[in-house]
């Protein structure tokens, strides 16, 4: 493509300009804007008046801290254990870049682990490849369409063992409802495709919904998303070790050892990167393709021989009557065959360019495919009379009756098994994204912006495979007490979405506006309608969980806001047009007035930002006048800054004796003691330096511990470690810094 040319739809429009959105591990660091750059400009200013025409970074330094100078830089030694790094290379004058990787060394078990590790995960990936990782179209079909796929081999079940309640002839509705399924398939397929085409860098419920509807209908469908990924993860291990039971009825009492054995491969398969999973997810999801084809194939030729009678059903007497309410629920149960039809739309920016075109192509075969094996997975079952079983799924049925010998039905079961233990691996792909763009807007914790050793939201794929695994224990791995949290989170993501472009379409009022908006409409309505009848039908059944997790996910994202909210008010620069301090002082980020006249409480701390703003008083506690206090001691008043030390003792005869021994070493520094008749340590030194900082706040008080450091694990049992507990305790006062001088004790 060339340049300034862009990509149009198939109707001749463009897609409409939105920000970029790429998966990148800058992610984690944000540039700043342009009115964060302006008060930076303006603190650089104040530093060069500050300094007076002196600049630091000119100084002598004892040396190069490009390590140019020496040819053979020094190899890795005692941090070895934190990862082997070929130590440095220099790129550029004054950069350097970490070469190597970072596999373990040091002990043996570590070695052994490490050399685990990348037999299961692979060697890291530098940065640069994460480009390269991008999918292309066939592997973004089955690692993004098998959960969608795949849940043909339950949602049909889930329709009729609700249709079988009202009775065997009941069960002759499941073709009309199975036509009207497939209208919404195709209708919110469609739908999808436009939401791909109005946001081209990222497409999905959550990006559409906070950008049409708010942030808070954003989070709303986030919520459902979130719920629909873990409930898909638990979904499809419990059919697959459903399959492997019907053919192996033996295996059944060991059903939640192997679905968690399951949910441990598809975690390491999908921690090896995007890439490397659809390589390995790849051919099941093509084999359960052709092998249901191949089933649909051999089934209409045995209904043609027959002249396509049906076969009537067994009698199964009815436990209630038929009625609208029944045919809902069959309907909303059906829609379980949906599930994952959004999962192109998250992954639009994972796409190889041009990602929305690309994006768009590979939905619209999804849906297809969708919507040939529902379709004919469904008359097939109408035409042999099938009825849901307990002790054997529908699909094995189908396949065990339409092969009665030879090797297809083993491999129609081994196929369909392998696709829905592989489903997962949609939400795998999705889940982390979507994790991705939450912490990106900050309703996530950051650490979900964190790429892995194999540029896969690790992260985010652990979170899931943890949720997933308690939820499919929780329920014994038994699908049908799944499926009813199942429909309320993702029809209430698809709801809002489809919403959401309605909104979109009247708000841009572009090209075709009212069609696209009448579509969406449609499919919006359809999706409310499955949603709000699977809340009500379902409720009691399970659907309250999905209910009230909903509103407690969107409240727990809301409050991680307004934590990162404070965060970044707190750590803010002040604007470039705040006052000069020389001239009466400058509001703090938080637009309280100048605390340098004011400073009377706790809270009230002067934000340093320059020189000479920062007033200083360092603080040495000392226990004893051994060599750990001496350098410690030191290294205070090296600083230049004022220094006193605090003596804390249990008894005034120690305290005594204390300070015989300070005027021995010759009183250089004052002395304070603290008597603690009751013999705690960190609590009255705590709070002393609180006293301190209470009457001075706007003095930084910097706290020197000696700390002495053990070679061995076993060793630390044998200290108290105070200096750790201490900075424990200080850490939440404003004001003050807390620094260590290491003692290390011989091997």
């Amino acid at each position: 493509m060339g340049a300034g040319r862009r990509e149009r739809d198939g109707d001749g429009s463009t897609p409409p300009e939105h920000p970029t959105i790429t998966f990148s591990p800058s992610a984690e660091f944000p540039p700043l804007s342009e009115t964060e750059l302006g008060a930076l400009h303006d603190v650089g200013q104040r530093w060069r008046a500050d300094l007076g025409g002196h600049r630091p970074r000119d100084a002598v330094l004892p040396l190069d801290p490009s390590l140019e100078q020496y040819r053979r830089p020094p190899a890795p030694g005692r941090f070895g254990r934190l990862g082997r790094i070929e130590m440095f290379r220099t790129e550029r004058r004054g950069q350097l870049t970490a070469t190597g990787s970072a596999d373990a060394s040091g002990t043996r078990l570590r070695r052994t682990l490490a050399r685990l590790r990348r037999v299961l995960l692979g060697p890291p990936l530098a940065s640069a490849a994460v480009l390269q990782e991008r999918m292309r179209k066939l592997v973004a079909l089955p690692v993004l369409s098998s959960d969608l796929l795949s849940s043909v081999a339950y949602g049909p079940e889930a329709m009729l063992a609700i249709l079988v309640l009202a009775g065997s002839g009941a069960l002759g509705l499941s073709l009309p409802i199975a036509a009207g399924l497939v209208v919404l398939m195709i209708t919110v397929g469609t739908s999808y495709r436009q939401t791909i085409y109005a946001y081209p860098h990222g497409a999905g419920s959550y990006l559409v919904a906070s950008d049409s509807l708010g942030p808070r209908f954003g989070l709303t469908a986030a919520a459902g998303l979130i719920l629909d990924y873990v409930l898909t993860v638990s979904v499809s291990v419990a059919a697959g070790i459903g399959a492997i039971t019907s053919a192996l009825p033996g295996l059944t009492p060991f059903t939640v050892p192997l679905g968690l054995l399951v949910i441990a491969g598809l975690l390491a398969g999908n921690l090896r990167g995007v890439r490397a999973a659809g390589k390995i997810f790849a051919a099941p999801t093509y084999l359960f393709i052709a092998a249901v084809l191949l089933l649909f194939a051999a089934g209409l030729a045995q209904a043609a021989a027959r002249g396509f009678t049906p076969v009537p059903p067994p009698p199964v007497g009815a436990v209630e009557g038929l009625g609208l309410l029944v045919v809902l629920r069959a309907f909303a149960s059906g829609a379980s065959s949906m599930t994952g039809i959004e999962a192109v739309a998250d992954a639009v920016p994972a796409f190889r360019p041009v990602e929305w075109r690309q994006a768009r192509t590979t939905l619209t075969w999804m849906v297809g495919i969708l919507v040939v094996l529902f379709a004919g997975l469904t008359i097939l079952i109408d035409f042999n009379g099938l009825v849901p079983r307990g002790d054997e799924t529908l699909l094995s049925q189908l396949a065990r009756r339409t092969f009665p010998t030879g090797p297809w039905y083993a491999l129609i079961q081994a196929a369909t098994t392998m696709v829905l233990l592989l489903a997962a691996n949609t939400a795998f792909n999705d889940f982390p994204r979507l994790l991705f763009f939450m912490a990106r807007d900050s309703y996530a914790p950051r650490r979900f912006l964190h790429m892995g050793d194999r540029l896969a939201f690790s992260n985010g794929i652990v979170a899931l495979a943890v949720a997933a695994a308690l939820v499919f224990v929780a329920f014994g791995g038994y699908t049908q007490s799944l499926i009813p949290l199942y429909a309320v989170g993702v029809f209430l993501a698809f709801t809002l979405s489809q919403a959401g472009m309605v909104a979109h379409w009247r708000r841009h009022r572009g090209r075709n506006w009212r069609r696209r908006a009448a579509l969406n409409a449609t499919g919006a309505l359809l999706c409310g309608l499955v949603l709000v009848t699977a809340a009500i039908t379902k409720f009691v059944e399970g659907a309250w969980v999905v209910v009230l997790a909903v509103p407690l996910l969107v409240l727990l994202c809301l409050h991680i806001r307004w934590h990162y909210d404070a965060m970044r008010q707190a750590l803010a620069l002040p604007p470039p047009d705040t006052p000069d301090p020389d001239q009466g002082g400058r509001p703090d980020p938080m637009g309280r007035p100048n605390r340098v006249a004011e400073s009377t409480g706790p809270d009230d701390l002067l934000v340093d930002q320059t020189p000479r703003e920062v007033r200083h008083l360092v603080v040495v506690p000392v226990a004893r006048l051994n060599l750990a206090a001496m350098r410690a001691l030191a290294y205070a008043t090296s600083l230049g800054q004022p220094v006193f030390a605090v003596h804390l003792s249990p008894e005034q005869e120690e305290a005594d004796r204390f300070r015989r021994q300070w005027e021995t070493w010759g009183d250089h520094l004052r002395l304070e003691t603290i008597i603690s008749p009751y013999r705690t340590v960190i609590a009255p030194l705590a709070q002393y330096v609180e006293a301190l900082h209470t009457v001075r706040p706007e003095v930084t008080l910097t706290v020197v511990v000696p700390e002495i450091v053990v070679r061995h694990l076993w060793h630390k049992l044998l200290h108290t470690r105070t200096e750790l507990r201490l900075r424990r305790a200080l850490r939440d006062l404003p004001g003050v810094v807390v620094t260590s001088v290491p003692i290390h004790l011989p091997e």
